[in-house]
């Protein structure tokens, strides 16, 4: 059995799949199993990735989207402990090894994840080399606030990163795997739930790049806001507290709620769609009253201002 199960879903990706592939076989933790998950792409993807032969285990399904090809990956798992790595992001070397050494130290935490750090393009419009990022800087110890038993803070916002993150095996197994009815905030919805049984341990220091795109997911605008329908339903299952007592302020968590609905309606506004865009506003204004401005763009956007981003 492997220590740890690597699990990259994939699609389209072939400009970013090999240097991603790399980072995860130059890591100084060499008792791995990758997993790479395609999901229908129809560039050279799959063809790279057959490249690498025995060391990269490739399965390929007809699309479904990227949480039905994380929840393959993890069916397929056999490591103690599984990653679940995005087809465009980055490890650094020792980012397996010192997630390992955490829970040596941590037998009660389920999982350990880490900061990152957003890889945006240069001026010349290449992502800068991993090793110009000043990380030694950053201390190489745990944050205690986002630590331990995290449920309030994840009623903020959604602190974990995906790529960033190590499970033990055991977490899928008693809380269950992605939404797939979900397209959007899926990986939010289930740290939301993994949270309500397991601790977290948070490495200050960044083992991932996180790479940017212009069209990344939490830019786009969309039918429903998820963030909001997610936080409403999940205070109303489970409140504002964590198992150790640490809460999230009721009036706290209602002004970020405000925040949350003001963005998607000022999205909404941008693309013309007053509907949407009064409505969520008008959310906004409801849930943080002192904050006259969301009333004050329903006004400017039924005048014809759109806000710029």
């Amino acid at each position: 059995m492997p220590k740890v199960t690597v699990i990259i879903p994939s699609y389209n990706c072939e400009a970013y799949i090999a240097e991603t592939i790399g980072s995860v076989l130059n890591q100084t933790l060499k008792d791995i199993e990758l997993i790479v998950v395609d999901d229908g792409s129809t560039d050279r993807t799959r063809e790279i990735v057959k490249g690498y032969g025995d060391p990269v285990r490739l399965i390929t399904q007809q699309n479904a989207r990227v949480c039905a090809a994380r929840n393959r990956g993890i069916s397929e798992a056999k490591g103690e402990f599984i990653c679940l790595m995005d087809h465009d992001d980055y490890w650094y070397p020792e980012k397996l090894s010192r997630q390992i050494e955490e829970f040596a130290r941590h037998p009660e935490a389920g999982i350990v994840y880490s900061e990152f750090i957003r890889w945006h393009r240069d001026e010349s419009g290449s992502f800068p080399a991993p090793e110009s990022f000043d990380r030694a800087s950053i201390p190489d110890d745990t944050n205690p606030e986002f630590s331990g038993w995290i449920y309030h803070q994840f009623l903020l916002d959604c602190w974990m990163l995906t790529s960033s993150a190590m499970f033990r095996n055991e977490v899928f197994e008693k809380c269950g795997t992605f939404d797939e009815s979900l397209p959007y905030s899926e990986d939010w919805e289930l740290w939301i739930r993994i949270s309500r049984e397991f601790q977290f341990i948070d490495l200050r220091r960044p083992t991932t790049l996180y790479r940017q795109h212009p069209r990344q997911g939490n830019l786009v605008v969309r039918d429903v806001d998820y963030r909001t329908v997610l936080l409403e339903e999940t205070v109303r299952k489970w409140g504002y507290c964590s198992q150790d007592g640490r809460c999230t302020p009721k009036d706290i968590f209602l002004e970020t709620l405000a925040r949350y609905h003001a963005g998607y309606g000022l999205h909404h506004m941008q693309t013309g769609n007053m509907g949407k865009a009064s409505s969520s506003l008008l959310k906004a204004w409801k849930n943080n009253p002192l904050q006259l401005k969301y009333l004050a763009y329903i006004a400017a956007g039924l005048m014809g201002w759109k806000p710029r981003w």
